[in-house]
Protein backbone atom coordinates (compact mmCIF):
# COMPACT_ATOMS: atom_id res chain seq x y z
CA UNK A 1 0.00 0.00 0.00
CA UNK A 2 1.10 3.58 -0.63
CA UNK A 3 1.59 4.91 2.89
CA UNK A 4 3.24 8.25 2.25
CA UNK A 5 0.21 10.07 0.85
CA UNK A 6 -1.99 8.71 3.64
CA UNK A 7 0.61 9.61 6.27
CA UNK A 8 0.62 13.22 5.07
CA UNK A 9 -3.04 13.46 6.04
CA UNK A 10 -4.65 13.99 9.41
CA UNK A 11 -3.80 10.55 10.74
CA UNK A 12 -0.11 11.41 10.81
CA UNK A 13 -0.87 14.34 13.07
CA UNK A 14 -2.92 12.34 15.54
CA UNK A 15 0.00 10.92 17.50
CA UNK A 16 2.17 13.97 17.02
CA UNK A 17 -0.24 15.96 19.14
CA UNK A 18 -0.45 13.48 22.02
CA UNK A 19 0.72 14.90 25.31
CA UNK A 20 3.45 13.14 27.34
CA UNK A 21 0.77 12.15 29.86
CA UNK A 22 -1.34 10.58 27.12
CA UNK A 23 1.67 8.67 25.83
CA UNK A 24 2.41 7.43 29.32
CA UNK A 25 -1.18 6.28 29.74
CA UNK A 26 -0.81 4.20 26.57
CA UNK A 27 1.93 2.21 28.26
CA UNK A 28 -0.17 1.07 31.24
CA UNK A 29 0.13 -2.66 31.83
CA UNK A 30 3.47 -3.14 30.09
CA UNK A 31 5.77 -5.24 32.24
CA UNK A 32 9.12 -3.91 33.37
CA UNK A 33 10.76 -7.01 31.88
CA UNK A 34 9.32 -6.25 28.45
CA UNK A 35 10.28 -2.61 28.71
CA UNK A 36 13.86 -3.50 29.67
CA UNK A 37 14.16 -5.95 26.77
CA UNK A 38 12.69 -3.44 24.32
CA UNK A 39 15.19 -0.77 25.33
CA UNK A 40 18.22 -2.98 24.84
CA UNK A 41 17.03 -4.84 21.72
CA UNK A 42 17.73 -3.96 18.11
CA UNK A 43 14.16 -3.31 16.99
CA UNK A 44 13.38 -3.70 13.28
CA UNK A 45 10.01 -2.95 11.70
CA UNK A 46 10.35 -4.51 8.26
CA UNK A 47 7.63 -2.49 6.53
CA UNK A 48 6.79 1.01 7.69
CA UNK A 49 7.73 4.55 6.75
CA UNK A 50 8.66 7.50 8.92
CA UNK A 51 5.95 9.93 9.99
CA UNK A 52 6.09 13.01 7.76
CA UNK A 53 3.44 15.69 8.15
CA UNK A 54 4.73 17.99 5.39
CA UNK A 55 6.99 17.80 2.33
CA UNK A 56 9.34 20.43 3.73
CA UNK A 57 12.49 20.28 5.82
CA UNK A 58 13.48 20.50 8.54
CA UNK A 59 10.67 18.30 9.83
CA UNK A 60 8.46 19.45 12.67
CA UNK A 61 9.70 18.58 16.13
CA UNK A 62 6.55 16.59 16.84
CA UNK A 63 7.32 14.18 13.98
CA UNK A 64 10.90 13.80 15.18
CA UNK A 65 9.67 13.13 18.70
CA UNK A 66 7.41 10.35 17.42
CA UNK A 67 10.36 8.76 15.60
CA UNK A 68 12.28 8.72 18.88
CA UNK A 69 9.29 7.46 20.87
CA UNK A 70 8.79 4.53 18.49
CA UNK A 71 11.77 2.70 19.95
CA UNK A 72 12.72 1.53 16.45
CA UNK A 73 16.34 0.94 15.61
CA UNK A 74 15.62 0.35 11.92
CA UNK A 75 12.62 0.46 9.60
CA UNK A 76 12.28 -0.81 6.05
CA UNK A 77 10.47 1.84 4.06
CA UNK A 78 8.68 0.92 0.83
CA UNK A 79 9.53 3.36 -1.96
CA UNK A 80 7.41 3.86 -5.06
CA UNK A 81 4.05 2.60 -3.85
CA UNK A 82 2.43 -0.09 -5.99
CA UNK A 83 2.89 1.50 -9.42
CA UNK A 84 5.22 4.53 -9.36
CA UNK A 85 7.20 5.19 -12.52
CA UNK A 86 10.98 5.06 -12.74
CA UNK A 87 11.19 8.85 -12.54
CA UNK A 88 8.77 9.15 -9.60
CA UNK A 89 10.59 6.42 -7.72
CA UNK A 90 13.93 8.17 -8.16
CA UNK A 91 12.26 11.37 -6.96
CA UNK A 92 10.97 9.61 -3.85
CA UNK A 93 14.42 8.20 -3.12
CA UNK A 94 15.73 11.74 -3.38
CA UNK A 95 13.05 12.93 -0.97
CA UNK A 96 14.07 10.45 1.71
CA UNK A 97 17.74 11.20 1.17
CA UNK A 98 16.93 14.86 1.77
CA UNK A 99 15.09 13.92 4.94
CA UNK A 100 18.04 11.94 6.25
CA UNK A 101 20.48 14.71 5.33
CA UNK A 102 18.29 17.31 7.06
CA UNK A 103 18.21 15.27 10.29
CA UNK A 104 21.51 13.37 10.63
CA UNK A 105 21.08 13.27 14.41
CA UNK A 106 17.78 11.35 14.07
CA UNK A 107 17.93 9.28 10.87
CA UNK A 108 20.52 7.30 8.93
CA UNK A 109 20.38 5.09 5.87
CA UNK A 110 21.04 1.37 6.31
CA UNK A 111 23.31 0.08 3.55
CA UNK A 112 25.02 -2.89 5.24
CA UNK A 113 24.45 -5.08 8.27
CA UNK A 114 27.02 -3.20 10.39
CA UNK A 115 24.73 -0.15 10.15
CA UNK A 116 22.19 -1.83 12.44
CA UNK A 117 24.67 -1.69 15.33
CA UNK A 118 25.64 1.87 14.42
CA UNK A 119 22.00 2.99 14.51
CA UNK A 120 21.52 1.33 17.90
CA UNK A 121 24.68 2.72 19.46
CA UNK A 122 24.12 6.26 18.17
CA UNK A 123 20.39 6.31 19.04
CA UNK A 124 19.33 6.95 15.46
CA UNK A 125 16.48 5.48 13.44
CA UNK A 126 17.92 3.61 10.46
CA UNK A 127 16.02 3.37 7.19
CA UNK A 128 16.26 0.53 4.67
CA UNK A 129 15.00 1.48 1.22
CA UNK A 130 12.82 -1.21 -0.38
CA UNK A 131 10.45 -1.77 -3.31
CA UNK A 132 7.04 -3.44 -3.06
CA UNK A 133 6.43 -3.08 -6.79
CA UNK A 134 8.69 -3.93 -9.72
CA UNK A 135 7.25 -1.14 -11.86
CA UNK A 136 10.28 1.14 -11.54
CA UNK A 137 12.53 -1.69 -12.73
CA UNK A 138 10.68 -1.97 -16.04
CA UNK A 139 12.07 -5.09 -17.68
CA UNK A 140 15.74 -4.18 -17.19
CA UNK A 141 18.01 -6.26 -14.99
CA UNK A 142 20.52 -3.42 -14.89
CA UNK A 143 17.96 -1.32 -13.02
CA UNK A 144 18.24 -3.80 -10.15
CA UNK A 145 21.95 -3.05 -9.95
CA UNK A 146 21.48 0.70 -10.36
CA UNK A 147 18.84 0.96 -7.63
CA UNK A 148 20.95 -1.25 -5.37
CA UNK A 149 23.76 1.29 -5.55
CA UNK A 150 21.24 4.05 -4.92
CA UNK A 151 20.62 2.29 -1.63
CA UNK A 152 17.65 -0.02 -2.33
CA UNK A 153 18.38 -3.22 -0.42
CA UNK A 154 15.02 -5.05 -0.62
CA UNK A 155 12.95 -5.70 -3.76
CA UNK A 156 9.86 -7.66 -4.76
CA UNK A 157 9.27 -9.27 -8.13
CA UNK A 158 5.68 -8.02 -8.36
CA UNK A 159 2.95 -6.31 -6.40
CA UNK A 160 -0.48 -7.96 -6.41
CA UNK A 161 -0.71 -8.42 -10.20
CA UNK A 162 1.86 -9.61 -12.75
CA UNK A 163 5.13 -8.04 -13.81
CA UNK A 164 7.82 -9.00 -16.31
CA UNK A 165 9.42 -11.00 -13.46
CA UNK A 166 6.61 -12.85 -11.69
CA UNK A 167 3.10 -12.78 -10.29
CA UNK A 168 1.35 -11.34 -7.26
CA UNK A 169 -1.41 -12.77 -5.11
CA UNK A 170 -4.24 -11.52 -7.37
CA UNK A 171 -2.74 -13.05 -10.51
CA UNK A 172 -3.96 -16.36 -11.98
CA UNK A 173 -2.77 -19.37 -10.02
CA UNK A 174 -0.64 -20.65 -12.91
CA UNK A 175 1.19 -17.34 -13.33
CA UNK A 176 4.70 -17.86 -12.05
CA UNK A 177 8.30 -16.74 -12.15
CA UNK A 178 9.32 -15.84 -15.69
CA UNK A 179 12.67 -16.50 -17.34
CA UNK A 180 13.48 -12.83 -16.80
CA UNK A 181 12.38 -13.28 -13.19
CA UNK A 182 14.93 -16.07 -12.73
CA UNK A 183 17.58 -13.76 -14.07
CA UNK A 184 16.35 -11.04 -11.69
CA UNK A 185 16.66 -13.40 -8.71
CA UNK A 186 20.20 -14.26 -9.79
CA UNK A 187 21.05 -10.56 -10.13
CA UNK A 188 19.64 -9.78 -6.67
CA UNK A 189 21.69 -12.63 -5.21
CA UNK A 190 24.78 -11.37 -7.02
CA UNK A 191 24.62 -7.72 -5.95
CA UNK A 192 23.20 -8.21 -2.47
CA UNK A 193 19.51 -7.31 -2.66
CA UNK A 194 17.04 -9.14 -0.42
CA UNK A 195 14.24 -10.81 -2.36
CA UNK A 196 10.89 -10.11 -0.68
CA UNK A 197 7.99 -12.43 -1.51
CA UNK A 198 5.31 -10.73 0.60
CA UNK A 199 3.05 -10.08 -2.39
CA UNK A 200 4.03 -13.08 -4.54
CA UNK A 201 1.47 -15.74 -5.42
CA UNK A 202 2.16 -19.36 -4.43
CA UNK A 203 3.63 -20.36 -7.81
CA UNK A 204 6.02 -17.42 -7.94
CA UNK A 205 6.90 -17.91 -4.28
CA UNK A 206 7.90 -21.55 -4.80
CA UNK A 207 9.81 -20.90 -8.01
CA UNK A 208 11.65 -17.87 -6.62
CA UNK A 209 12.70 -19.75 -3.49
CA UNK A 210 14.02 -22.57 -5.65
CA UNK A 211 15.90 -20.13 -7.87
CA UNK A 212 17.52 -18.14 -5.06
CA UNK A 213 20.88 -19.19 -3.68
CA UNK A 214 20.34 -17.00 -0.62
CA UNK A 215 17.59 -16.75 1.99
CA UNK A 216 14.51 -14.76 1.02
CA UNK A 217 12.07 -12.83 3.18
CA UNK A 218 8.38 -12.05 3.49
CA UNK A 219 8.62 -8.67 5.17
CA UNK A 220 4.90 -8.24 5.87
CA UNK A 221 2.18 -10.89 5.78
CA UNK A 222 -0.18 -12.94 7.96
CA UNK A 223 -1.02 -16.63 8.39
CA UNK A 224 -3.56 -18.30 6.10
CA UNK A 225 -4.33 -20.94 8.73
CA UNK A 226 -5.54 -18.22 11.11
CA UNK A 227 -7.51 -16.26 8.50
CA UNK A 228 -7.91 -17.02 4.81
CA UNK A 229 -6.98 -14.08 2.62
CA UNK A 230 -4.67 -14.05 -0.42
CA UNK A 231 -2.31 -11.68 1.39
CA UNK A 232 -1.69 -14.31 4.07
CA UNK A 233 0.73 -17.23 3.72
CA UNK A 234 0.05 -20.95 3.98
CA UNK A 235 1.87 -23.18 6.45
CA UNK A 236 3.59 -24.82 3.47
CA UNK A 237 4.95 -21.48 2.25
CA UNK A 238 6.01 -20.50 5.75
CA UNK A 239 7.88 -23.78 6.33
CA UNK A 240 9.60 -23.43 2.96
CA UNK A 241 10.66 -19.90 3.88
CA UNK A 242 12.07 -21.08 7.20
CA UNK A 243 13.88 -23.97 5.52
CA UNK A 244 15.42 -21.42 3.17
CA UNK A 245 16.69 -19.46 6.18
CA UNK A 246 14.25 -16.61 5.68
CA UNK A 247 12.11 -14.48 8.00
CA UNK A 248 8.44 -13.45 7.83
CA UNK A 249 7.17 -10.25 9.46
CA UNK A 250 3.59 -10.17 10.75
CA UNK A 251 1.68 -7.09 9.59
CA UNK A 252 -0.96 -4.91 11.31
CA UNK A 253 -3.52 -4.95 8.52
CA UNK A 254 -7.19 -5.89 8.26
CA UNK A 255 -6.24 -9.05 6.34
CA UNK A 256 -5.64 -10.61 9.77
CA UNK A 257 -9.37 -10.75 10.53
CA UNK A 258 -12.68 -11.50 8.75
CA UNK A 259 -14.43 -8.79 6.76
CA UNK A 260 -15.90 -6.08 8.96
CA UNK A 261 -13.82 -7.02 12.01
CA UNK A 262 -11.09 -4.62 13.11
CA UNK A 263 -8.11 -6.77 14.14
CA UNK A 264 -7.26 -6.75 17.84
CA UNK A 265 -4.04 -7.52 19.67
CA UNK A 266 -5.37 -11.01 20.48
CA UNK A 267 -6.01 -11.68 16.78
CA UNK A 268 -2.57 -10.31 15.90
CA UNK A 269 -0.96 -12.61 18.45
CA UNK A 270 -2.82 -15.60 17.01
CA UNK A 271 -0.92 -14.95 13.77
CA UNK A 272 2.35 -14.28 15.58
CA UNK A 273 2.21 -17.41 17.73
CA UNK A 274 1.08 -19.56 14.80
CA UNK A 275 4.05 -18.34 12.78
CA UNK A 276 6.37 -19.19 15.66
CA UNK A 277 4.83 -22.65 15.95
CA UNK A 278 5.17 -23.35 12.22
CA UNK A 279 8.47 -21.62 11.42
CA UNK A 280 10.40 -21.63 14.67
CA UNK A 281 11.79 -18.78 16.72
CA UNK A 282 14.57 -17.91 14.25
CA UNK A 283 12.26 -17.02 11.37
CA UNK A 284 9.58 -14.60 12.62
CA UNK A 285 9.60 -10.82 12.99
CA UNK A 286 7.19 -7.96 12.39
CA UNK A 287 6.49 -5.63 9.49
CA UNK A 288 3.64 -3.31 10.43
CA UNK A 289 2.66 -2.03 6.95
CA UNK A 290 0.63 0.78 8.47
CA UNK A 291 1.06 4.41 9.49
CA UNK A 292 4.08 5.15 11.63
CA UNK A 293 2.28 6.83 14.50
CA UNK A 294 -1.37 6.04 15.03
CA UNK A 295 -4.65 6.28 13.19
CA UNK A 296 -7.16 8.46 15.05
CA UNK A 297 -10.18 6.91 13.29
CA UNK A 298 -11.68 10.32 12.67
CA UNK A 299 -14.08 11.14 9.87
CA UNK A 300 -11.18 12.73 7.97
CA UNK A 301 -9.03 9.62 8.46
CA UNK A 302 -11.81 7.42 7.12
CA UNK A 303 -12.40 9.70 4.14
CA UNK A 304 -8.71 9.72 3.24
CA UNK A 305 -8.42 5.96 3.57
CA UNK A 306 -11.58 5.41 1.52
CA UNK A 307 -10.04 7.55 -1.22
CA UNK A 308 -6.86 5.46 -1.11
CA UNK A 309 -8.92 2.26 -1.24
CA UNK A 310 -10.86 3.58 -4.23
CA UNK A 311 -7.56 4.31 -5.99
CA UNK A 312 -6.44 0.74 -5.32
CA UNK A 313 -9.72 -0.71 -6.56
CA UNK A 314 -9.52 1.37 -9.73
CA UNK A 315 -5.98 0.12 -10.33
CA UNK A 316 -7.09 -3.49 -9.82
CA UNK A 317 -4.65 -4.11 -6.96
CA UNK A 318 -7.06 -4.17 -4.00
CA UNK A 319 -7.04 -7.54 -2.25
CA UNK A 320 -10.24 -9.10 -0.84
CA UNK A 321 -11.55 -7.58 2.40
CA UNK A 322 -10.29 -4.07 1.72
CA UNK A 323 -13.69 -3.00 2.97
CA UNK A 324 -13.21 0.43 4.51
CA UNK A 325 -11.50 -0.71 7.71
CA UNK A 326 -8.55 1.48 8.60
CA UNK A 327 -5.08 -0.12 8.54
CA UNK A 328 -4.38 -0.74 12.22
CA UNK A 329 -4.66 -3.33 14.99
CA UNK A 330 -6.48 -2.33 18.15
CA UNK A 331 -3.83 -2.39 20.85
CA UNK A 332 -0.97 -1.74 18.40
CA UNK A 333 -2.24 1.59 17.14
CA UNK A 334 0.68 3.55 18.62
CA UNK A 335 4.25 4.39 17.54
CA UNK A 336 5.83 2.07 20.15
CA UNK A 337 3.82 -0.96 19.00
CA UNK A 338 6.98 -3.08 19.18
CA UNK A 339 6.93 -2.65 22.97
CA UNK A 340 3.40 -4.09 23.07
CA UNK A 341 4.48 -7.02 20.90
CA UNK A 342 7.38 -7.78 23.24
CA UNK A 343 5.08 -7.60 26.25
CA UNK A 344 2.42 -9.79 24.61
CA UNK A 345 4.99 -12.46 23.74
CA UNK A 346 6.41 -12.55 27.25
CA UNK A 347 2.95 -12.64 28.86
CA UNK A 348 2.19 -15.67 26.70
CA UNK A 349 5.18 -17.48 28.13
CA UNK A 350 7.81 -16.86 25.48
CA UNK A 351 11.29 -16.27 26.91
CA UNK A 352 13.08 -12.97 26.41
CA UNK A 353 15.33 -14.71 23.88
CA UNK A 354 12.39 -15.32 21.54
CA UNK A 355 10.94 -11.85 21.99
CA UNK A 356 14.31 -10.28 21.15
CA UNK A 357 14.54 -12.33 17.95
CA UNK A 358 11.03 -11.28 16.90
CA UNK A 359 11.74 -7.64 17.73
CA UNK A 360 14.58 -7.52 15.23
CA UNK A 361 17.42 -9.99 15.70
CA UNK A 362 15.99 -12.38 13.11
CA UNK A 363 15.84 -9.71 10.41
CA UNK A 364 19.34 -8.49 11.31
CA UNK A 365 20.62 -12.05 10.91
CA UNK A 366 18.94 -12.69 7.57
CA UNK A 367 20.00 -9.36 6.04
CA UNK A 368 23.55 -10.14 7.11
CA UNK A 369 23.35 -13.40 5.16
CA UNK A 370 21.84 -11.74 2.06
CA UNK A 371 23.70 -8.46 1.74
Amino acid sequence: MDRREFALGASALAVATLTPAARAAQSDGISSAARSLWRRATVVDCNIGPQISADTFPMGQADLDVARASGLTVMKNSIGGFNASFEDTVGELSFYQRMIEAHPDVFMQIRNVADFATAKHTNKVGIIFGFESATALGDKLDNITMFRYLGVRVMQLSYNLTSPFGAGVLAPADATLTDLGRQAVARMNEVGVALDLSHANPATTAAAMAASTKPVIMSHAGCMSVHQNPRNKTDEQMRALANKGGVMGIFDLFYLAPAGVQPTLDIYMQHMTHALDVMGEDHVGFGSDTTFGATANTEQDRAEWNAETARRVAAGVAAPEEDGRLPYVEGLNRPDRSLVIADALMKRGYPARVAEKVLGANFVRVFGEIW
